[in-house]
């Protein structure tokens, strides 16, 4: 959740969600796969993620 949290403010890159949450990148990075891989998060242009309407139900 922290992750998607991260993403409701639009697009970012995992740098920054990375420096927002206080995780480390590659624990970022790990879990936006997964959450594009279940069609929570999708990316948008190179390095940068965005919720999907399916991600954004689950926050609400």
């Amino acid at each position: 959740m922290v992750l998607l949290r991260a993403l409701e403010e639009g697009a970012v890159s995992p740098e920054d969600i990375a420096k927002r949450t206080g995780r480390p990148i590659y624990l970022v990075r790990s879990g936006l796969r997964e959450l594009k891989s279940a069609g929570y998060v999708e990316e948008e242009g190179e390095n940068r993620y965005r919720l999907t309407e399916k991600g954004a139900d689950l926050l609400r």
